[in-house]
């Protein structure tokens, strides 16, 4: 690893235990940023903070549940105690439990809106203050290619990342030229969030969909892109799929 611990931004990183979470940590640490992991799985946190520093990096981590607004407060509040600072908030964390609409699976869709839209607002609202006050920071909002474009199993979960994508874009129209804003929005990617699905027939076809998968590390090289940019740039959206997907 070549990083330079004490130095690079202090990046906060939500959904960080596993996938395009974990991912995003050990990049951005490599790139020499303090990185500051949430997720409820702390021992996951613990093993991931392990590895970063014991190669040189900087980490460091808490439990943290984004669908609870004090969680995520405290989250950004112990971040801020422990760097001085916060300069990027990368909210990743998200869920998705596919299924057909007339499956009503209703505790599914409140989880996905809980975790994918209010997670995602609750650490826009806990971290703005913080970058406000000192004069500037970055927002990366983590979407999907369903931000786009919607298919059979996915309503509920396209629709609450359209809601990334439009929230992005509010937050971005009303802070420029203090806050940065990125949207990044992986195709099929390997991560855990498939095993979430419950429907059988979501499940199956989500078998044939993730054939074409790319590697976590696609994203986290994205969403480094986008941090890595000069203050004067802006990198808004950026739409990262398999060579292989027509979706």
């Amino acid at each position: 690893m070549n990083a330079n611990t004490g130095t690079g931004k202090v990046v906060l990183i939500t959904g960080a235990s596993s996938g395009i979470g974990a991912a995003t940590a050990r990049r951005l640490a490599a790139d020499g940023h303090r990185v500051y992991l949430g997720a409820r799985r702390t021992e996951r946190l613990g093993e991931l903070a392990g590895e970063i520093t014991a190669d040189g990096g900087s980490a460091a981590y808490q439990r943290l549940d984004v669908t609870t607004a004090d969680d995520m407060r405290a989250f950004v509040s112990a971040a801020r105690t422990r760097f001085g600072r916060v300069d990027v908030m990368v909210n990743n964390a998200g869920v998705m439990p596919l299924s057909p609409l007339e499956a009503l699976k209703v505790d599914e869709w409140d989880r996905m809106l809980d975790v994918n839209v209010r997670g995602l607002l609750y650490g826009i609202a806990a971290a703005l203050p913080v970058m406000k006050e000192q004069g500037g920071g970055h927002v990366v909002n983590i979407a999907s290619v369903g931000a786009y474009e919607v298919s059979p199993t996915a309503a509920v979960y396209c629709a609450t990342k359209f809601a990334v994508r439009a929230i992005s874009e509010g937050l971005r129209q009303e802070s420029a030229g203090d806050i940065r804003v990125s949207l990044v929005s992986p195709g099929v990617t390997e991560s855990e969030l498939a095993e979430s699905i419950s429907d059988p027939s979501a499940r199956e076809a989500m078998k044939t969909y993730r054939s074409v998968a790319i590697p976590a590390s696609a994203i986290a090289d994205a969403i480094a892109y986008a941090i890595g940019q000069p203050a004067e740039v802006d990198v808004n959206e950026i739409v990262v799929r398999p060579a292989a997907s027509a979706q």
